[in-house]
């Protein structure tokens, strides 16, 4: 498997993370004891984390 293939991976996996981190903040659920404002920033972190995963992955090539 090839590098960027799986950084890309990891940063994906990191970004759901960051995203059910936030959204769960964000409802106040798993008290998880942040405010509605500070909520924002892992959910934030966790897309942009998600969206470059995915690109990275989809960039890359396969090579045999």
């Amino acid at each position: 498997m090839n590098q960027k293939r799986t950084f890309g991976t990891i940063l994906t996996v990191l970004g759901i993370v960051g995203i059910i981190i936030g959204a769960l903040a964000f409802l106040g659920v798993g008290g998880i004891g942040l405010s509605k404002m500070n909520s924002i920033v892992p959910f934030v972190v966790g897309l942009i984390f998600f969206f470059a995963g995915i690109n990275l992955v989809k960039a890359t090539g396969d090579r045999a």
